[in-house]
């Protein structure tokens, strides 16, 4: 994990998200990609703003220049944090939508982790806007980290990682694993059990224990867990063993397909306060 991107729009939220970060960062030795990105007018085109000073095409554009001028204000107020001290950051200014650009810069610089900050969304600006967190969620191939609130001293002890355990979830589960094993976590891996989907005890801790032999995880204990569906019974457990995060797999599905499907892991990352870290299926 030696680099990891941090979009920041100089809210509350994406502080939040910073902190942790840095307390990552400085655990193992990584380097932070803090990165704003510039929704400009329509009638300003451009090829993008890169790392450090570098400056496209629409340089001479007063507006550009403006709010060019505005952003490193603010980002020499964010690198000035204490807890950002000896941290080695890049910070990039880019034009683009926020989520198609953030997603840009994790392939381009090979980002090994995406933390965000979110609020969350709810009632109808959850159904037809959506945040862009959780656009990124839906669309990263590498894995989100949410933070919703400051976590203080961040240093997690149980993650919950939430599956049905099917042949497709192999190839993502493997950077669970690292993931835990980097944070030295116990892995709860928990089996949701709903009246729609029902599963015996037996026969559901038999997937589990078939599924988990396969990996070299360090720390890992298994649960059944009962509840009206899905989303509850993650969030109901998480809260019942005293989680410090919750990690899901995503489809990654867009369009209709998501409209009328859903994604568990999307909803989860609107609706639970604790850290929720997603895995492209």
């Amino acid at each position: 994990m030696k680099k990891i991107l941090v979009p920041t729009d100089f809210s509350e939220h994406a502080e939040h998200a910073l902190k942790v970060a840095a307390q990552i960062a400085r655990k193992n030795n990584s380097e932070i990609y803090l990165l704003h990105m510039l929704e400009l007018p329509s009638h300003i085109s451009d090829d993008g703003i890169g790392e450090s000073n570098a400056v496209g095409s629409s340089a001479g554009v007063p507006e550009v220049m403006f709010f060019m001028e505005k952003t490193r204000e603010r980002f020499e107020e964010v690198l000035n944090a204490p807890y950002l001290e000896g941290i080695p950051v890049v910070e990039a200014i880019q034009f683009d939508r926020a989520f198609e650009g953030i997603i840009k810069q994790s392939k381009k610089h090979n980002i090994d982790l995406i933390i965000m900050g979110s609020h969350g969304a709810s009632g109808f600006r959850e159904m037809f806007i959506g945040s862009n967190t959780e656009k990124v969620v839906r669309t990263s191939s590498i894995p989100v980290l949410v933070i919703k609130k400051d976590e203080g001293e961040f240093s997690p002890q149980k993650f919950v990682f939430a599956s049905d355990f099917s042949e497709e979830i192999r190839k993502p589960f493997s950077q669970v694993v690292d993931f835990a094993n980097t944070f030295d976590m116990e892995l709860d891996l928990v089996y949701i059990n709903t009246p729609n989907d029902f599963k015996s005890t037996h026969a559901a801790m038999k997937t589990m224990q078939e599924f988990a032999a396969g990996f070299s995880i360090n720390n890992v204990d298994l649960h059944i867990y009962n509840d009206v569906n899905v989303e509850k019974g993650i969030l109901h457990f998480a809260n019942h063993i005293n989680a410090d995060m919750i990690g899901m797999c995503t489809h990654g599905r867009q369009g209709l397909a998501h409209f009328f499907n859903g994604s568990i892991s999307e909803d989860l990352v609107n609706h639970s306060m604790k850290p929720v870290v997603t895995f492209k299926i």
